[in-house]
């Protein structure tokens, strides 16, 4: 079985993103995977206690405590949880990009995602966010797992990953969740004890047609988590000075049929499209984007919305690949 994998790190934001994967894992009925890498065996050092240090020193001792941790915010926050670890050797981003072929959903943190550090190329978050083969969340703010999910759409093809065709993505995979010096551009689940109780699910469109993976996503997020659903959309005016909405009346009628637990609104937004996403799903539990970069440099290069609310979104931050 798939698993919802974590990525950790020693910080905060990452056990953060542990308590989101564990409540996600238990929504989606997945195991929840944690994986730290270990690079220091790649530099040559030494990795045991120095001469005359405590014998629980060292850098594997570390390592492992950092594992320890991150299992126990996991089981505190979700007591019914299946919780396995991981330590492989190797760079984080690597090592993520690994699981991710394997797991359901990838989660990591967004430490030192700021104004200047959030811009790195060198970035774990960044960089899932063009080349994990699953759906990536990267847990910003305070939101929370349960809280609801904004939907987005835009005239420019978005750079954010985005959520396979099937309402619940890769259904037998495990949910992995992991923690990254990585900017916030990937899936993020809010809290279901902690969240913006009154936030929505927000997604963005691009292109109704081309928006398969991103409704999928956050419709099935939506409805596991009770929230309702904005779908949101930035573009041109229209002939008489009138946007059209992010999808037309029968597509969103097919939706709302499919999943009939779930409220459905749209609403169409002004200005750049990756601000306004920012600005609307400022008191979203999640909000949801697709990409269609394949590299980081790609993304950058482009202006993408995925790479923007990466960055600067104040919420958690889900991005669904789409296939070209």
């Amino acid at each position: 079985m798939s698993s919802v994998t974590v990525g950790v790190d020693d910080s905060e934001d990452s056990l953060r993103a542990v308590e989101w994967a564990a409540a996600e894992a238990v929504r989606r009925g997945r195991p929840l995977l944690i994986v730290h890498a270990f690079i220091w065996p790649k530099l040559h050092v030494p990795l045991g206690p120095a001469p005359g240090a405590p014998a629980e020193g060292g850098l594997r001792h570390d390592a492992e405590r950092v594992l320890d941790n991150a299992a126990a915010r996991a089981r505190a926050a979700a007591p019914e949880v299946e919780v396995t670890t991981e330590m492989p050797e190797g760079e984080p981003f690597v090592a993520l990009v690994r699981h991710s072929r394997h797991a359901e959903l990838l989660v990591v943190g967004s430490r030192g995602l700021g104004e200047v550090g959030g811009l790195l190329l060198s970035s774990v978050g960044a960089r899932l966010a063009t080349e994990a083969a699953c759906p990536l969340v990267v847990v910003r703010g305070p939101a929370k797992p349960g809280e609801p999910v904004a939907l987005s759409t835009t005239d420019a093809r978005p750079g954010e990953p985005v959520a396979p065709d099937t309402a619940d993505a890769r259904p037998g995979g495990p949910v992995s969740a992991g923690i990254s010096d990585a900017p916030p551009g990937s899936l993020v689940a809010p809290d279901t004890a902690d969240a913006r109780s009154g936030g929505p699910v927000v997604a963005g469109i691009a292109d109704p047609g081309d928006s398969e993976a991103v409704l999928a996503f956050a419709c099935a997020h939506a409805a596991r988590t009770g929230q309702p659903l904005m779908l949101a959309h930035a573009g041109a005016a229209g002939p008489g000075g009138h946007a059209s909405p992010p999808l037309p009346e029968p597509d969103l009628a097919r939706w709302r049929e499919r999943f009939p637990t779930v409220t459905i609104d749209q609403e169409t937004l002004t200005g750049r499209p990756g601000k306004a996403l920012t600005d609307a799903a400022s008191s979203a539990s999640l909000l949801v984007v697709g990409s269609h970069h394949h590299h980081e440099l790609s993304a950058l290069w482009h202006g993408s919305v995925s790479q923007h609310v990466l960055h600067h979104a104040t919420c958690p931050v889900a991005i669904v690949r789409i296939a070209p």
